[in-house]
């Protein structure tokens, strides 16, 4: 007889055809929705499990479609479905998520999985398996699907989890798919350790006020910088976490490891619930100012996160006030004030760059023919304006720079502050050659990463820093 007639392949869908979690992403995309929902939790999960999943699913809506799939496995399916053998999803996942996987992706016959009241998990799936099949195969990914292994006729482990890798020596496996192992650049990558660039802006207040070879600030301000570093690091996760659906649907953020499934969701909150900790614990080791300091770029990162962002220009003026806060933790960490022209100059420059960011955007929509940011209130006819809003901006900030050198010639805060004057025109060289590599579609929707990348921007903002230093020693 005929092994794809008699003999269904049951398949478990969170980690095992997606590499993502449902029941996680539910939560994030309900909170996101409504951040008091965290309060229902408990109480639902009182009533159990399935009630639960329920209720976050009337809460959120994932696009199925766009979930992270494990292409090893997958390619095996679709194999298996041109053989024409009977594929049923079998999930613990609400039955709103099996019915969408299954209307999405032509492999599947049927579903079975968890409702109102039964978690389809475990025991209780093998018993309902049993009930549909006498004979069956199972592909699963979780220590829970071992128990349907020993009595399946064929065993698919597919991307594994590390409690799962462990029971391996003692379970009849048939096969292996998609097995990863930790993944260090993964991580780095998911950190954005690049975007610790823009911590370094701690330092601002050590270099202008001379201080940069006293060994005990420097050390100081290093600490403060590695305290923030892990602060930014964790809001990352958070925002890539509340993000994942429009970072799937966006053309290169759709390889960020959260959004193409390469961390867990699970394993990111732990990783970011430690960062914050070892950052608030550094922050109040040095003192109640810089605390502060670190609580507002929390909050405002959060606002941003859920909110602001969906806001037509607000979310560059929160993106400006995120920069000058890193000049703000410098100056709380040295117990010094920030120059009133140093704290205009840092704003108009950073509005600039928070503009040319949103323009890149805008540009990579146009080219692909797409007219709205996914997940933004902005469209590609608003183009020229911010285009004109950036530039001003970015014209206005050397012109700060101008009073802010004058400032300092008349106080004698650097030894030869007249050398600043040199800052002047690489530092409106540098606002041009960002908004002409912007209009030409040239740059990357991360100034940041572009300013890397370009030999140009890294000659003259060299340049800038060493004529700082000069100012200050010579």
């Amino acid at each position: 007889m005929d092994i794809y007639n008699c003999n269904p392949l049951y398949v478990d869908l969170d980690g095992t055809f997606t590499k993502s979690d449902l029941l996680f992403e539910n939560l994030v995309v309900a909170l996101k929705s409504n951040p008091f929902i965290i309060f229902l939790c408990i109480p639902w999960l009182l009533k159990g499990r399935s009630y639960l999943k329920h209720k976050l699913s009337e809460h959120a809506d994932i696009k199925t479609e766009l979930l992270p799939l494990n292409a090893e496995f997958f390619s095996f399916l679709c194999e298996e479905r041109r053989k024409n053998r009977k594929i049923i999803l079998a999930t613990a996942s609400n039955e709103k998520y099996a019915e969408s996987v299954c209307r999405n992706f032509d492999l599947f016959d049927s579903y079975i999985s968890s409702d109102k009241e039964n978690n389809l998990k475990g025991q209780t799936k093998l018993d309902k398996i049993k009930s549909l099949s006498s004979k069956y195969s199972y592909a699963g990914n979780s220590s829970e699907d071992f128990i349907l292994f020993e009595q399946a006729e064929e065993s698919y482990l597919v991307n594994p989890t590390p409690r799962a890798k462990k029971m391996l020596a003692r379970a009849k496996i048939s096969q292996l798919f998609d097995v990863r192992n930790f993944d260090l650049k993964t991580w780095l990558k998911q950190l954005r350790i690049h975007q610790w660039l823009k911590n370094l802006l701690i330092l601002v207040l050590l270099l202008v006020s001379g201080n940069f070879l006293n060994i005990d600030l420097l050390l100081l301000s290093s600490l403060g910088f590695i305290s923030f570093s892990c602060l930014a690091s964790a809001t990352y996760i958070v925002n890539d976490l509340l993000d994942l659906e429009a970072d799937r649907s966006h053309p290169r953020k759709k390889f960020r490891p959260l959004a193409a499934g390469e961390i867990s969701i699970a394993n990111a909150k732990i990783i970011a619930l430690a960062l914050f900790t070892f950052a608030f614990l550094v922050g109040i080791s040095f003192s109640i100012s810089f605390t502060l300091v670190l609580i507002a770029y929390l909050a405002l990162t959060l606002l941003y996160s859920f909110k602001i962002k969906q806001y037509v220009g607000l979310d560059v003026v929160a993106l400006t006030t995120l920069y000058t806060i890193r000049i703000i933790a410098g100056a709380a960490i040295l117990n010094v004030t920030v120059s009133f022209w140093l704290f205009a100059f840092s704003m108009f420059v950073f509005l600039s760059l928070a503009l040319v960011k949103r323009c890149a955007e805008l540009k990579s929509h146009e080219e692909q023919e797409k007219i709205r940011l996914k997940g933004r209130d902005y469209n590609i006819y608003d183009y020229p304006v911010l285009m004109s809003l950036g530039m001003s901006s970015a014209m206005l900030s050397v012109l700060m720079f101008c009073f802010y050198v004058n400032n300092n010639v008349l106080t004698n805060q650097y030894q030869e502050p007249t050398l600043l004057w040199m800052v002047v025109p690489a530092l409106g060289y540098w606002m041009m050659r960002m908004w002409i590599k912007t209009n030409r579609g040239e740059m990357h929707d991360d100034p940041i990463v572009f300013s890397l990348k370009d030999r140009g921007s890294i000659a003259t903002i060299v340049f800038i820093g060493v004529i700082a230093v000069a100012a200050q020693v010579l």
